[in-house]
């Protein structure tokens, strides 16, 4: 990284997004572009998307990290508020930005919450977890799951209940591999930094999905998953972002 570059990590997550993603370049992104995005998530903690954990970590983080103090002249450093997630009780979603192209949020869970089994269709999706813990079961579709009412299909399994700790490298999942389609769940109080590549668009053919899952006997490591509604308790709610300011391409809005 250039020692004259004073832009935040978040503006550098954008720029870099923009640059792999932004119209035109078509396409899966190649595995340099990957690395270097990964690079990126890599080293972002929760006070470059104005989060606080809460605790003696993140009153630390709230007066003196050094990824505010790096990233911009002090000043305007310590006025930055934070948003603090020690109260949240459902999973909260953190709005960052959203283009046709990506997207960039962050989902805080309590400790206990679970995100159903979901798909990310003809999408990439980079997330890096911020603080503390989850399990993550997920699989991939073994062929194009048939369409019509209802979605389904044999998938292969990626990963059961494997648990994640921050901190940890970054993940990435692909359309056809990675763990497209996942369920996660808190163990402990925890963030997750996600961008979307595409976003969602039910009316592009990307709508979001759940599924339930089924494994079958005589196939060891696969399961049938059949498209499902969410529990009638499942509510995701939003909380604003407070972190630093983003300068964003107003050409992708021509």
């Amino acid at each position: 990284m250039d020692d004259g570059d004073r832009r935040s990590k978040l503006q550098r997550l954008y720029d870099a997004c923009d640059a792999v993603f932004s119209p035109g370049k078509g396409g899966l992104p190649t595995l340099t572009q990957i690395r270097w995005l990964r690079s990126i998530l890599d080293g972002m903690e929760t006070a470059d998307v104005g989060i606080d954990a809460g605790g003696d970590e993140g009153e630390m983080r709230s007066s003196s990290s050094s990824s505010s103090s790096d990233d911009e002249a002090s000043p305007r450093a310590a006025a930055r508020r934070l948003l603090s997630t020690r109260g949240f009780t459902r999973i909260t979603y953190v709005h960052i930005h959203e283009c046709d192209d990506f997207s960039m949020g962050v989902f805080c869970f309590p400790a206990g919450a679970r995100l159903p089994l979901h798909d990310h269709p003809h999408m990439v999706v980079l997330s890096k977890l911020l603080y503390g813990s989850m399990r993550v079961s997920s699989y991939d579709w073994v062929t194009a799951p048939r369409s019509g009412p209802r979605k389904g299909g044999l998938a292969k399994v990626v990963a059961v209940d494997e648990l994640r700790e921050a901190p940890c490298r970054a993940s990435v999942l692909f359309p056809q591999s990675g763990g497209n389609i996942h369920t996660l769940t808190a163990a402990t109080p925890c963030a997750l930094l996600d961008v979307l590549a595409p976003p969602y668009a039910e009316d592009l053919g990307r709508p979001s999905t759940y599924f339930s899952d089924m494994p079958v006997p005589s196939l060891p490591g696969f399961a049938v998953l059949e498209q499902a509604e969410l529990p009638e308790d499942f509510r995701v709610v939003g909380a604003p972002y407070v972190g630093p300011e983003l300068v964003v391409d107003m050409d992708l809005y021509d």
